[in-house]
């Protein structure tokens, strides 16, 4: 038989087992139910609440701390209710006094102030990229939240425009941040030109992307850097000034220089002007060499009795005296031709290299030509005919390949006729020279067949 009062270890055990009952039933109960969940959240923050009421009736001193506290809160909610409300009354006076000024003014005033605000607004937009207000006047005032119009706001924007008016025709020097080619920004001295342009150290100057810092062009014209480094050094009275606002100054600075001209005929311009120089040097070192000769010619001309292997005079003539037992004319004759045209090689040495360098250099710019348009039209079909910059490239190709040809071609004309007309000017002084001591031979082995040639030739001429 089981005992009605359970002894003290039992009673323990069964209340041990009851709570991990219930902490294992209630959790998952709880997952199954949000219900549940809320409600027993909420039992236990009422729970928790009664628990704190129960301390604080228990504690009075507790209690009447926080009585202070929430009094003390009450009274700064009333002192900024108080605070709000005053400033509520001074809004709604300040509206009431601008809505009987605004009626004061009447609806013409008011479309005046309205056109006031406008015109400010887009005076300030485009004095952004204007160069007064760099170192000069301020910009004028915005009118945009003005609620009616007052005789300072007429004053401040009159006074905005004339000094504005005024910096069009100053020039003002200052120390301004400026960004250079590489990058870097430091303080340097600048020169403004009204509102015409601005400049440093004979660099053009333009607004640069941040607040108050310049930027220097790509690059300036050399005639324009020259004339503004003189005018900022005090050497100079004259400037540069562009009235289109820098356009043309900038376009100007665009303009490629001879160098940029040369390196836009790519590789065929390379190969034009270099066989061009290959030929000009070619024709100058004949040049000098057919200067050489002449000199030397001269010299045996002048001492036919002591020739010498330093010319070809002298050559030929030594080589017809080791003719001397030759008794037959025509043998003489012959052997002296071809002691001429010996010589003949290198006194015409390089002239047909400078001749078929001068027909091919136009041939070669024909071809530049031909690849630039080519260029061109690959452009035109990838991009359109939108933007001419594309197209810029294979036209500057075009046109300058052509360009090397002709000035590589016209030179070497004039230095192979050069070259042919001395050469044949040097032949001909040797063949003459040549043929006189032939007839000095022959005349000289038939001196009565000369003397008779000389009398029949008397007669005829007679």
């Amino acid at each position: 038989m089981i005992p009605l009062v359970m002894p003290g270890a039992r009673r323990l055990a069964v209340a041990a087992l009851a709570t991990l009952l219930l902490a294992g039933v209630l959790p998952a109960a709880a997952q199954d139910d949000p219900l549940a969940t809320l409600r027993a959240e909420r039992e236990a923050a009422e729970a928790r609440d009664a628990e704190r009421l129960a301390g604080l009736v228990e504690d009075r001193d507790a209690l009447a701390a926080a009585l202070e506290e929430a009094q003390a809160a009450h009274a700064q909610a009333e002192a900024r209710a108080a605070a709000l409300e005053e400033r509520q009354d001074a809004l709604q006076a300040r509206e009431g006094a601008l809505v009987a000024r605004q009626a004061e003014q009447g609806e013409d005033l008011s479309a005046v102030l309205d056109t006031l605000a406008r015109h400010s607004g887009e005076l300030r937009d485009a004095l952004a990229e204007s160069w007064v207000t760099v170192g000069g006047a301020a910009s004028p005032p915005r009118l945009d939240n003005a609620e009616v119009l007052r005789p300072e706001h007429l004053e401040t924007l009159g006074d905005a425009l004339m000094a504005l008016t005024a910096e069009t025709g100053r020039i003002r020097t200052f120390t301004a941040a400026v960004a250079g080619g590489d990058g870097e920004i430091a303080p340097r001295e600048v020169v403004r030109l009204g509102d015409l342009a601005a400049f440093s150290g004979g660099e053009l100057l333009e607004r640069g992307a941040e607040e108050g810092v310049l930027a220097t062009l790509a690059r300036t014209p050399g005639e324009a850097a020259t004339r503004l480094t003189a005018f900022q050094a005090g050497e100079g009275e004259s400037v540069v000034l562009d009235p289109t606002g820098g356009d043309v100054l900038a376009a100007l600075a665009q303009r490629p220089g001879l160098v940029e001209r040369f390196h836009q005929g790519g590789a065929v311009g390379y190969v034009v002007v270099g066989l061009g120089a290959f030929g000009l040097l070619v024709a100058l070192a004949q040049y000098a060499y057919l200067l050489r000769v002449s000199l030397a010619v001269r010299r045996q001309r002048q001492n036919v009795g002591d020739l010498r292997r330093d010319n070809p005079l002298g050559r030929v003539l030594l080589r017809f005296r080791a003719l001397s037992d030759e008794p037959v004319p025509e043998a003489l004759e012959a052997r002296l031709d071809e002691a001429v045209l010996a010589e003949m090689p290198r006194l015409e040495r390089g002239q047909p290299l400078v001749k078929l360098l001068a027909a091919v250099s136009p041939l070669l710019g024909l071809l530049g030509t031909v690849t630039g348009m080519i260029v061109t039209f690959q452009a035109i079909t990838v991009f359109g005919t939108g933007d001419p910059q594309l197209m810029a490239g294979g036209i500057s190709q075009a046109l300058v390949t052509t360009v090397l040809g002709l000035i590589t071609a016209v030179p070497l004309l004039f230095a192979h006729t050069a070259l042919a007309g001395r050469s044949r000017r040097l032949i001909g002084v040797i063949e003459g020279q040549a043929s006189a001591a032939l007839a000095e031979r022959l005349e000289s082995q038939h001196p009565v067949a000369g003397i008779q040639g000389k009398t029949s030739h008397a007669a005829a001429l007679a």
